[in-house]
């Protein structure tokens, strides 16, 4: 956002409706928050539609963030826009009519720490080389031991994981770095996929762990999610339903369900703001409260069979 035009509303802000500093600093904490959203889509934030701003509210739904929050949000952005009106930087405003939905929002599949073990056996069978093996072992063993996104899995520098480091260094969005843990089983699984990987003579000139022929030098992000649906179906899972991203989902949700710090959880996954690392409590207490429901002998739950 031009920050003229920023300045400008607090300003108007300030002088004509006299808000308190905390409330100007959340007036431009919001409208950052949704021109990050607008920039990923490519779109100025004075150029919004209303489209636009009902799919960045239900990006903070679909977090799991409070009505509170999100109410204030749309204030944010109406009050912006009302401005942008009045001072002719606009011919409307896209935000008068928007209303806020408190549809339960869809929470991601939480697999099991038994499906997930399934997983990662059926990884190690899939592909018809020693080769695809090792390396599709590889692949499922380090997205589910450090919780990557699958576009830092698959650029993963070779020399990240030389010398089988206890906590792999990752660089994540917006150049940002941090430390991940690289599980036993993890480590295992690279070793025996480094051993395949060099046989080949054009991989050992490769600076990525996951080499191929594609534009970018590594794996293509559409030949693994593939590979995901493959293995899921193998395994007889709802492959529908499991993406590279729900093993991240299992990930999180199963250090949170065996009592990590969700600050930890945060650090790990490289969420910015833990607002969005919160849905996992909502899977774990979800999950917890049809327990009870299910076993509890006073709860009214019949099981026929």
């Amino acid at each position: 956002m031009e920050n003229k035009i920023l300045n400008s509303f607090l300003d108007a802000m300030s002088s004509e409706r006299n808000f308190s500093k905390n409330t100007l600093l959340s007036y431009a904490y919001d409208l950052k928050k949704f021109e990050k959203f607008q920039l990923n889509n490519n779109v100025k934030i004075i150029e919004s539609s209303r489209h636009h701003i009902e799919e960045f509210l239900k990006s903070e739904f679909d977090v799991g963030l409070s009505s509170a929050t999100r109410t204030r949000r749309l204030s944010s952005i109406k009050q912006f826009f009302k401005f942008l009106l009045d001072e002719d930087w606009r011919q409307d405003n896209p935000a008068i009519k928007i209303k806020l939905t408190n549809k339960k929002r869809s929470l991601p599949k939480l697999l099991s720490v038994t499906e997930v073990e399934t997983i990662l056996k059926t990884a190690k069978s899939i592909g018809k080389t020693p080769y695809s093996k090792a390396m599709n072992t590889a692949l499922f063993e380090l997205l589910y031991s450090t919780g990557m996104r699958v576009s830092e899995l698959l650029s993963l520098p070779l020399v990240s994981l030389l010398g089988q480091p206890e906590m792999l260094l990752i660089s994540g969005k917006g150049g940002s770095e941090r430390l991940v843990p690289v599980s036993s089983q993890a480590k295992s699984a690279i070793e025996n996929w480094l051993v395949e990987r060099n046989k080949l003579p054009r991989n050992r000139k490769s600076k990525y762990l996951f080499p191929s022929k594609s534009k970018n030098g590594h794996l293509n992000r559409e030949v693994f999610f593939r590979l995901v649906k493959k293995v899921a179906t193998f395994s007889k899972l709802d492959a529908e339903n499991i993406s590279p991203h729900t093993i991240r989902h299992a990930f999180a949700s199963h250090l949170l369900g065996n009592g990590a710090d969700l600050r930890v959880i945060q650090s790990f996954l490289g969420h910015a703001d833990i607002s969005t690392t919160e849905i996992y409590t909502h899977i774990i207490n979800d999950n917890l409260k049809n327990l009870v429901v299910k076993h509890h002998p006073l709860s009214g739950y019949k099981n026929n069979g």
